[in-house]
């Protein structure tokens, strides 16, 4: 199912204004349609404008109708900008669908932006006071309604049951509604190494459905001490179909679509924007930077982790692991000084510019690696994605591991006000209205 996604914080500001009033409520917000080959894969809202009771034809407690003259200065806007414009109204009493006045008012719309806005598409949302809802404007599809923040709101119809007993114990902690909502979304996962192969193996025991696995590697013989899921007889075959087999061993209805690809490259990064969350756990600062742009700039949260260790001559000084959450509002790796800019450069050089770089010289040593630490980070940010999705009570959106101490620290970033990637002066819910980020080849 294609989705319309909007910022956390102004989800909430939509609802909260609309059903303020005991009489039907109207916004429209201003987005950009995200298509690939024709289809739609979501709609990403950047901002929201209010009428006044000036802007009503009429209004009253079952019917709001817009003036003309406040349509036509949307229609316009939208012509201009090439915006995606979403109509939305209010239901203030128990009606969680739309009606059949809806269906025929946004007939009526649809075609009137047909003209003036060609190629465009456009969306209608309906808030209530139990739930929101989303379609392609014109009685058309549905869209997944997705509130992007510190935890991932939803709307009704992103539920889809399962009746097997297999999480019988998991419905006890997060009810049947919880382990619907984790069957019914689609997760991305960048790197199908040493960590990533754990948060796999992990949601597939969740009973996570739907999967799209990216990485370039094959598996490795020095991968086997830490791949889980991989065997000696799978050396050589690529990491995605290693994990993609070992998810349908534990759940064999799972969906999983895998790429031996490279995330750095634009045109493979762009394949996240079909998924709801990202799980980014790649050890380049390269394939983060990218991710981390397009977090922010279409609005696909994700949980990025990492592992360090530091060892010489067999003593090891240093082990430590990270895990923090990308979402408006939440500081992104800009803002926390944790992407290195010489080693962001060095990953997007395209091959003949690395090979004409003078300050580029052997190759990059391999770092120590071990599954234990791996598999104790992997499971922080899989808890930290429970609470995110479900509100299991695990608050915490940056965390800091140490091994050698033992102790666990949650943390912060402060998101920057001019930040260029988080902040609403930069890529934050920019859609293709910025250039996608990675390199072209």
């Amino acid at each position: 199912m294609s989705r319309l996604v909007l910022p956390q914080g102004l989800l909430a500001k939509v609802r909260s204004t609309l059903l303020s009033s005991n009489d039907e409520a109207s916004a429209v917000l201003f987005g950009r349609a995200v298509e690939e080959n024709g289809r739609l894969l979501r709609v990403v809202v950047r901002e929201a404008m209010f009428p006044t009771p000036d802007d009503y034809e009429a209004r009253s407690a079952i019917s709001a109708c817009l003036k003309p003259t406040f349509v036509a200065v949307v229609a316009q806007r939208a012509k201009q900008s090439g915006e995606s414009v979403v109509f939305v109204h209010s239901h203030p009493f128990p009606l969680n669908e739309f009606s059949a006045i809806d269906d025929g008012g946004e007939r009526v719309l649809a075609d009137f932006l047909d003209m003036r806005t060609p190629g465009i598409t456009h969306a209608a949302m309906l808030v209530t006071p139990e739930t929101t809802i989303a379609r392609v404007l014109g009685a058309g599809a549905s869209l997944k309604v997705l509130g992007a923040g510190e935890t991932l709101i939803f709307g009704k119809g992103n539920e889809q049951g399962t009746s097997s007993d297999r999480f019988e114990r998991q419905v006890r902690m997060f009810g049947k509604t919880g382990q619907s909502r984790l069957a019914g979304l689609r997760i991305g996962i960048v790197g199908l190494g040493g960590t990533g192969s754990v948060i796999a193996q992990q949601l597939a025991h969740l009973g996570i459905e739907d999967y799209l696995l990216l990485d370039p590697d094959q598996v490795e013989f020095t991968n086997l001490n830490r791949l889980v899921g991989a065997r000696e007889g799978d050396v050589g075959r690529p990491k995605v179909e290693v994990a993609r087999d070992f998810v349908r061993e534990i759940n064999p209805s799972a969906r999983v679509a895998t790429y031996q690809e490279s995330v750095l490259l634009a045109g493979v990064a762009a394949r996240l924007l079909d998924v709801d969350f990202i799980f980014g756990c790649t050890d380049s600062q390269g394939s983060r930077a990218v991710l981390n742009q397009l977090s922010y700039q279409f609005l696909v949260p994700m949980i990025d982790m990492g592992v360090s260790i530091i060892a010489s001559n067999g003593v090891v000084s240093h082990m430590a692991g990270r895990v923090n959450m990308l979402a408006p509002d939440l500081g992104c790796f800009v803002c926390g000084q944790l992407l290195n800019p010489e080693a962001v450069r060095v990953d997007l050089l395209m091959d003949f510019e690395r090979a004409a770089d003078p300050y580029l010289v052997g190759a990059r040593e391999p770092a120590p690696a071990v599954i234990s630490l791996n598999s104790t980070v992997s499971s922080m940010a899989i808890t930290m994605f429970l609470d995110v999705v479900l509100g299991i009570g695990a608050k915490a959106r940056f965390i800091n591991y140490n091994a050698v101490t033992g102790m666990v620290r949650p943390a912060s970033i402060s998101p920057h006000p001019q930040c260029y990637v988080c902040s609403a002066r930069g890529a934050l819910a920019q859609a293709d209205a910025w250039p996608r980020p990675g390199r072209l080849k």
